[in-house]
């Protein structure tokens, strides 16, 4: 897993990474709302924190998640920036700016749909927005 010590979270929010997503990468628990696990995600493909990835998929789907795949795309691209659009309590939709393995600028806009479990928020799926 790659890190960066005191530097502002990867999410766009303008606390340090140890501070913010970092907490909710130890703790998925830390994360109170769908927002901040969407965060957490998009900071996650940023450090390569893989397990955290898979685990915060919610159990319905975590089954069809392949996690070599997941660590493929998150290695191969440089992440830029993240764009919240809208949110609400179990809906994220958002823009994953990044460079692919050929250094093409990529986004990655999506409605991704959150569930929380017994007080712990998961990733269900997301639909993809042209």
């Amino acid at each position: 897993m790659v890190t960066k010590q005191n530097t502002i979270c990867h999410c766009g929010n303008s606390l340090p990474y140890e501070n913010c997503c970092k907490k909710i990468h130890l703790d998925q628990k830390e994360a109170k709302t769908a927002e901040q696990l969407m965060r957490a995600r998009y900071s996650a493909f940023v450090v390569q924190d893989i397990d955290f990835l898979y685990t915060s998929f919610h159990s319905e789907t975590r089954k069809l998640q392949n996690k070599i795949e997941i660590a493929r795309w998150a290695k191969e691209s440089k992440w830029m920036q993240l764009r919240i659009l809208f949110s609400n309590s179990n809906m994220v939709e958002f823009e994953a700016h990044y460079l692919d393995s050929e250094l093409n600028l990529q986004i990655h806009h999506e409605r991704s749909t959150f569930k929380q479990v017994d007080g712990i928020w998961y990733y269900v799926d997301g639909k993809f927005i042209s």
